[in-house]
């Protein structure tokens, strides 16, 4: 049968990573949901063998000049594949967006609306028109040229530069100078221009300070440093540089982030006064439409927005205006009508972001492809996954595959076709249990997601754990948020809900160490714990160290006379310097795109020969790396260090991972999950408050329980947990919830309720009530 009639999705033989010889055959034009625990196989299965055979096939049509410029995935590890379309991908991104980033950039809706000001704007008598770039504060010909579009201009008072007046120069009263020796300078600088360093600076005459901090002359003098009896120091040539030139220069060249973050302490920020914050031009501001500049109305809530574009005198305005309200209905349709488009990317959530791009997708209108999308529900409270439901089902019912890569029970539950992996995690896992409808998954015993799928009974009765005490947040006023003040109770676990955009992440980033009532503070995001190959688990959690230390007392390394940092792969010694301890080599292909090859000389293991000869019992140190957390607890059971770091990572359901497993494939669920266990294998250290943002974004139900029985187990270890969840079987098993709403942006921002789970399941005006009504007591 052709690829062109057959109904199915035929893999035969896939291979990748733990996958075991998979044989599956999934149907076209359904929505087909693959379930399993986190690392069984699924994503493997969707992304990394049916997406990344879909991307390679397109990619054998390109010329081969242009395929050397596109990044590609590599062919699977898989025999055949048979009636696959050509496939989209919408993975979860992690990186960090930056501030020239924008709703409207992310949908594209800008680039609509500047057209429009380009073509049917009302232009100033004699003004020449303007190219849509001129509308754009991300080019040079529409940018304002005071704050280079970024609508904020940075600047230095003398009270950000001296927190503290009653300070000498000396004792460093300019604190924005750098310290070391650096500091040391500038001070001695100052001494030989004639200034006095030991006097309290609020004492010193005005001028003498505002040349100080201000001035942009830099003049060069002799100075002679202070005679120090253990060495002779000579005398130099030293330049000055005032407190705001350092500062300025800082915050715009340097390559470190730690220095670019303390620079920009001692900085204000304030709207430019040149464009207004509009970051615009005043020429391309000077053209409106309906009597409004373009920045007047990328400032509207979407909903107004398309209000606002219904009229429009030429007939080009009227083609360019239906074209953008027919472009923002279904960001509307996914509940962001509140969402401005000149929104910056990093205020967003997870889950606002997501459905950005998916409502990019749902106006592409395309027909006939695979879609395969990773958790689109990631983030996203109940209210909201029924309108991811819709989008899901519109996209199908244009003529489209969708495979979706879910753990959220209300999606499995709307899918058409099921494809269940595992039975559980890493070598454990790697079979198709089940592919076929979702209500046969019930006669399958081996899977895990049948248990919580067919399982309808109410949350089990628990006691509320009684608080110890309070913490008190606010009045926050940020983002949404408005003169809101929330009580935190102490020594109990604490679920803050709420739908996307309605405030949560905000009001708990107000929680700092500097509040009273909180003597520790533990903060556990889901950002990446490294950026290289060269982070992995065992390195960062410390675990690696131990194991190098294990091989440099074995007899062969004694012997050898080899020590710790042998076993690194980072430093020279013990890596093999073909590869410099990478594994692996790039190989350049000239016109085809550069590949990557295991290294000739060490095949992979990142070591030269004489380490690898070095072994512990009979294993080599390459061979321990590439060992799974649940093996190498078993080999390390008697080695105290590595056994404590070993199973706390077990105790949250990190069994699958390899210790050598690079950072840049965990995904953000395990990453946080690696964070957690960091912090669980360190010794007490008297009450903390352990903050927690999504911790279950990502996880299978069953994951959930695990992780969730280590959170529960510090509660009752005398700590405060808090987590902002959309998790409704969490939330349930909290003893507060905290609810913001009741919608997102302006139109959320309050606590609509608080109280323990029960209470805020009857609140009247709350989104998340009802469904945390049906959560604790178990109906559909």
């Amino acid at each position: 049968m052709s690829d062109s009639h057959d109904p199915y999705v035929r893999v035969r033989g896939a291979r990748e990573h733990n996958l075991r010889d998979v044989d599956v055959d999934i149907p076209r034009d359904v929505l087909a949901v693959f379930t399993g625990v986190s690392g069984s196989g699924k994503s493997s299965l969707a992304f990394g063998t049916i997406y990344a055979e879909a991307q390679r096939r397109y990619f054998e049509s390109v010329a081969p000049y242009a395929r050397r410029l596109i990044h590609q995935v590599g062919a699977p590890k898989v025999g055949e594949i048979s009636g696959l379309p050509p496939a989209v991908s919408l993975q979860q991104r992690r990186s960090a967006p930056t501030s020239r980033s924008s709703v409207g950039t992310v949908t594209n809706l800008s680039n609509s609306l500047r057209m429009l000001y380009s073509r049917a704007g009302d232009y100033p008598p004699g003004a020449e028109r303007l190219d849509s770039d001129a509308f754009s504060p991300n080019t040079t010909a529409g940018a304002c040229s005071q704050c280079h579009g970024l609508g904020r201009v940075h600047r230095t008072t003398e009270q950000s530069l001296v927190p503290d007046p009653s300070l000498s120069i000396r004792d460093g009263a300019v604190a924005a100078w750098p310290g070391a020796w650096q500091g040391k300078n500038l001070r001695d600088i100052l001494d030989a221009l004639g200034y006095d360093v030991d006097r309290p600076w609020r004492e010193l005459p005005t001028e003498q300070r505002e040349w100080i901090l201000f001035t942009d002359e830099q003049p060069v003098v002799t100075v002679h440093p202070v005679r120090d009896a253990e060495r002779i120091q000579r005398p130099y040539q030293g330049t000055y540089m005032s407190a705001r030139r350092y500062v300025m220069k800082t915050f715009a060249d340097s390559k470190s982030p730690t220095l670019r973050a303390r620079a920009e302490r001692f900085l204000t920020s304030a709207p430019c006064p040149a464009c207004g914050g509009s970051r615009l031009r005043p020429e391309s501001l000077a053209v409106t439409f309906t009597g409004r500049t373009i920045a007047d109305l990328a400032a509207l809530p979407l909903v107004e927005l398309a209000a606002a574009l219904e009229t429009a005198a030429s007939e080009a305005g009227r083609v360019l205006t239906a074209d953008l309200r027919s472009r923002i209905a279904p960001v509307v349709e996914l509940g962001l009508g509140y969402l401005s488009l000149d929104r910056a990317t990093p205020t967003l959530s997870a889950g606002e972001l997501q459905r950005l791009r998916l409502a990019t997708q749902l106006r592409s209108g395309l027909f006939g492809v695979v879609y395969v999308l990773d958790e689109p529900s990631a983030g996203l409270h109940p209210a909201d996954t029924e309108a991811l439901l819709t989008v899901l089902e519109r996209l199908k019912a244009s003529g489209n595959s969708v495979f979706v890569v879910e753990h959220h029970l209300d999606v499995v539950r709307g899918a058409d076709w099921l494809v269940d992996v595992g039975p559980l995690a890493g070598e454990h896992g790697g079979r198709v249990l089940h592919s076929g409808p979702v209500a046969e998954l019930a006669g399958v015993a081996e899977s895990a997601t049948a248990r919580f799928l067919f399982d309808r009974s109410p949350a089990p009765d628990r006691e509320v754990r009684p608080a110890r005490g309070e913490l008190k947040v606010g009045p926050v006023t940020r983002h949404n948020l408005r003169g809101v003040s929330a009580q935190f109770p102490l020594g109990v676990l604490t679920a803050v809900t709420g739908v996307s955009g309605s405030g949560k992440s905000t009001l708990i980033g107000e929680i700092t160490e500097d509040l009273p009532g909180v003597r520790r503070l533990v903060s556990v995001d889901q950002k990446p714990i490294g950026r290289t190959p060269r982070s992995n688990l065992a390195t960062y959690t410390g675990l690696f160290d131990v194991v190098r230390k294990v091989f440099a007392t074995t007899d062969e390394a004694r012997s050898r006379g080899y020590g710790v940092s042998r076993f690194s792969f980072n430093v020279p010694g013990g890596r093999c310097e073909t590869c410099q301890g990478e594994g692996y080599v790039t190989v350049e292909l000239l016109f085809l795109p550069s590949t990557y090859a295991p290294c000739p000389d060490c095949g992979g293991a990142r070591y030269n020969p004489e380490t690898l000869e070095v072994t512990y019992r009979g294993r080599n140190i390459a061979q321990v790396l590439d060992l799974t957390v649940e093996a190498a607890a078993e080999f390390f059971a008697d080695t105290p260090a590595v056994a404590r770091s070993l199973g706390a990572l077990l105790d949250v359901g990190l069994g699958y991972p390899r210790l050598g497993q690079p950072a840049t494939e965990l995904s953000g669920g395990e990453a946080q999950r690696i964070k957690l266990a960091s912090e669980l294998q360190r010794g007490r250290r008297g009450h903390t408050l352990y903050l927690l943002d999504e911790p279950t974004s990502g996880l299978h139900p069953a994951d959930v329980e695990v992780l969730m029985g280590r959170l529960h187990a510090l509660v009752d270890a005398g700590h405060t947990v808090v987590v902002v969840e959309h998790d409704m079987a969490v939330v349930a098993g909290a003893d507060w919830v905290i609810d913001l709403g009741p919608g997102g942006g302006d139109a959320g921002g309050r606590i609509v309720a608080a109280g323990p789970p029960v209470e805020v399941a009857r609140a009247e005006g709350s989104t998340t009530a009802r469904y945390l009504r049906r959560a604790l007591s178990g109906d559909d």
